[in-house]
């Protein structure tokens, strides 16, 4: 299959999943998507010179249908000319996730990410397998003192039609969304919030008629504690919840999580997964498509340019579905190499190497380079939420070891304080030099 067949199968692909596009659209949107998972860039210049040595054509033939595709029609040539609304494309491509995804857990993440002092992009992300593929996002003006209430219901209100009824989601959000308008919307969207809160805020146990202060709630050893209650005093604020509370030496802040779930049925583990949409915001800048480059004012043209970034993301994600050491391939994709032999398989629990992004753009060259198939999107197998490991059990106290003086002749092992020390020292830096990705959760419990 050339480039132009699998692309020719994208064009097709996208126009299915996405009926509302016109020809036009949808056949640049599947070009433009190559051309940036090629070059690992979203440079129109540099994408639309590949695409013009590929395609024999005249780069600023490819450039001008680029730009034509992500101005407004009042900036195009011509009476018929559309604008793309990409908001009408949030539901189609999540649901072009959903009818891959194994199983009816779905981890949906809210976060904000910046560029320099232009813009503010307000995302949603299904997390998974150590990254973020976002399905929905607005991109804001930064700098500006406004309300982003609404941006963040009309996203949610946009994606709900693509989750099945029958799905169990949850929505993470970190400190700052942990509003009761926010949980509302989510609860009524038949879904369940995971919101990490401030501690500065005051909960009313069941039972119990005094308000406390939520770091009154800390166990004094740290253990993870459960609550049914109400949170916030103010009366305009207060909400019903459940609330997960934990502490750790680890950290200088407690934990505290805003849910619905009744107590015993929230993991304190699952707030692990919204790091991931941390990942993803690492791939579309310096670890992937290199949006931090871009010289774009306007935050319309920016969220168009995004669709292309998502659609990209989605790709190299799901063609790297066989590194797992449990499952491989799954039997649905035969085609599909086992690639645990050749780059190691991961096992759950443990880090990974290298990020799926890449992995996937490094199997992508691989195949260009052997003229072999270039694969479409597969089904997105992901992993299992995770769970909080049981305390271990300590059977003696702690014991100082009595540090070696240097002075001594006998040579330096590596179970001698000094050469501990080292080895501490080294692994510490080892993760920020390789651009270690942990999985699937931080250690952080």
């Amino acid at each position: 299959m050339t480039h132009h067949e699998a692309v020719s199968e994208w064009i097709a692909c996208v126009s299915s999943t996405v009926p509302h596009l016109s020809a036009p659209q949808a056949t640049v949107l599947a070009w433009w998507r190559f051309g940036i998972a090629c070059t690992r860039s979203c440079g129109r210049l540099t994408v639309a010179t590949v695409l013009a040595l590929l395609r024999t054509q005249k780069v600023a033939t490819i450039e001008q249908r680029w730009y034509e595709w992500w101005v407004a029609a009042p900036r195009k040539a011509g009476t018929q000319r559309q604008t793309l609304a990409v908001t009408t494309c949030f539901a189609p491509f999540l649901a072009w996730i959903v009818r891959g995804w194994h199983g009816k857990q779905i981890a949906l993440a809210l976060d904000a990410t910046t560029l320099h002092d232009r813009f503010v992009v307000l995302t949603s992300s299904v997390v998974s397998r150590g990254t973020g593929i976002p399905v929905a996002w607005t991109v804001l003006p930064a700098g500006q003192s406004r309300s982003w209430r609404r941006a963040w219901l009309r996203m949610l209100r946009v994606l709900r039609p693509a989750i099945p009824p029958d799905g169990m989601v949850i929505v993470l959000a970190d400190r700052g969304l942990d509003a009761r308008w926010l949980v509302r919307r989510i609860v009524r969207l038949g879904w369940h919030p995971f919101l990490r809160s401030n501690a500065g805020a005051k909960v009313r146990p069941a039972g119990q008629a005094r308000w406390e202060w939520l770091r009154a709630l800390v166990s004094p050893d740290g253990q993870p504690r459960q609550y049914a209650g109400t949170c916030f005093k103010h009366p305009a604020s207060r909400l019903p919840c459940t609330l997960l509370v934990w502490a750790d030496d680890t950290h200088a802040d407690p934990w505290f999580i805003l849910t619905d779930l009744a107590p015993g049925i929230a993991d304190r583990a699952w707030d692990g997964l919204r790091a991931w949409c941390e990942q993803g915001f690492t791939c579309t800048k310096r670890g992937g498509w290199q949006w931090q480059m871009t010289q774009m004012t306007d935050p319309d043209r920016a969220a168009r340019r995004w669709l292309a970034l998502a659609l990209a993301m989605f790709w190299m994600v799901t063609v790297t579905i066989g590194t797992d050491r449990e499952t491989g391939p799954p039997e649905s994709c035969p085609d599909l190499p086992d690639l645990r032999p050749l780059v190691g398989g991961v096992r759950h629990g443990r880090m990974r190497h290298i990020r799926l992004v890449r992995l996937g753009w490094l199997w992508l060259l691989v195949q260009w380079i052997q003229q072999a198939p270039l694969p479409l999107p597969r089904q997105l197998v992901p992993e299992p939420w995770p769970i909080t490991p049981p305390p271990r059990a300590r059977d003696h106290p702690l014991q100082r070891v009595p540090f070696t003086s240097p002075s001594h002749s006998a040579p330096t092992r590596a179970g001698s304080p000094p050469a501990r020390f080292l080895l501490l020292f080294l692994n510490l830096l080892r993760p920020h030099a390789r651009g270690i990705t942990y999985d699937p959760i931080p250690r952080f419990f």
